[in-house]
């Protein structure tokens, strides 16, 4: 818990001032707020901590919690890239179990199973796959969701399960990093393009409607044109819901720091470009949302008579109600959306019997 030198109804005065002077919604800030609070924890804790920071759209109230963790993992220092990392220890299946039931029994819906490479998650020869399935079992959990994944551990097994759990949510977050397989391999990510996209092929067959994100460094050592290009080529195939993009940095002391740059001024104009076509991408995909139907879980009372939540897909979205819906998990028809966030209305006019107050 954090809330030391602050009101917290003066946290949430200061969120109406600066979402009405820079005409920006009030949940932008928030999570602005929330990341910025979460890489402070993170550098007063530890990056091996899984830290989620949650202010309460109510009160103003700063929680900092541990989110469930997988698998720990100690870093490779002759690779660049943090994703490539060796397995150390992973939880006991039986101790997920059991603290996930503890979880449902103090009222938690949704399930996020995380670790830097969950997906080569392995205990007592039950694999991530195997563990899903458990979960599924687990009365009162309505939703389960893991991230971050490696393209080398999405094993058939894995992709199996997208299709048949009915609690899985159908997103999918599944860094890519570069849409060349030479600069994949200057990255010591060990697989091709052709590798990937045959695992979303894999996936859509498996699970129709699933979408996915991803994570992109642009203008890494040795990225041609050609290179670029071919991670734009990508990025449009696929059909990105969600990326992150940055301007490749290296990290003091490694391999790479010792690498030769690309020019400041390519190297921005490469990432601009990139960006504004993952921006068309989303904007033409939350356009296909509009009068369609979404399952939300909402999470938060932002103000008296509105409340945040998020979809299968992630996406956070905002509703209007007389009545409480935190916690509930009901059906929403969006009707409007912004870069961050989607708006909808209740489906059915939701009665005194449904909701408390």
């Amino acid at each position: 818990m954090l809330n030391r030198g602050l009101d917290k109804l003066e946290l949430l005065r200061i969120v109406d001032a600066v979402a009405n002077e820079k005409s920006i919604d009030k949940e932008l800030v928030i999570e602005s707020m929330e990341s910025a609070i979460q890489k402070a924890a993170l550098t007063k804790f530890g990056n091996d901590n899984n830290i989620e920071v949650k202010i309460s759209r109510d009160t103003g109230e700063i929680k900092i919690e541990k989110v469930i963790e997988v698998v720990e993992k100690v870093e490779d220092p002759s690779k660049e890239i943090s994703l490539e990392l060796a397995i150390k220890t992973s939880k006991k299946n039986k101790e997920l179990i059991e603290e996930s039931k503890q979880l449902i029994q103090n009222g938690v819906k949704e399930i996020t199973l995380l670790g830097q490479n969950v997906n080569a998650y392995n205990s007592s020869n039950k694999k991530l796959s195997d563990l899903i399935i458990q979960l599924e079992n687990l009365k009162g959990l309505e939703r389960i969701r893991y991230t971050t994944s490696h393209p080398n551990d999405m094993t058939d097994d894995l992709i199996d399960v997208h299709g048949t759990s009915k609690k899985l949510m159908p997103h999918l977050h599944l860094p890519l990093q570069s849409g060349s397989t030479k600069i994949l391999k200057s990255m010591n990510r060990n697989h091709s393009i052709d590798h990937y996209l045959k695992i979303i092929q894999k996936l859509k067959k498996r699970k129709p409607n699933i979408k996915f994100s991803s994570d992109f460094i642009i203008a890494y050592p040795g990225e041609t044109e050609e290179d670029f290009n071919n991670t734009l080529k990508v990025l449009k195939s696929v059909g990105f819901i969600n990326t992150y993009s940055f301007v490749f940095s290296a990290r003091p002391g490694t391999p790479a720091d010792l690498l030769s740059l690309i020019e400041d001024n390519i190297s921005k104009k490469r990432l601009q470009l990139f960006q504004e076509i993952a921006e068309k991408i989303k904007i033409d995909y939350r356009q296909t949302l509009i009068e369609k139907k979404a399952k939300v879980l909402f999470e938060n009372r932002i103000s008296e008579n509105k409340y945040f939540g998020r979809d299968e897909y992630l996406n956070s979205v905002i509703v209007q109600s007389a009545y409480n819906l935190v916690g509930r998990n009901i059906e929403i028809k969006i009707k409007r959306y912004n870069h961050q966030t989607l708006f909808g209305d209740i489906i059915e006019n939701p009665s005194k019997k449904n909701f408390a107050a």
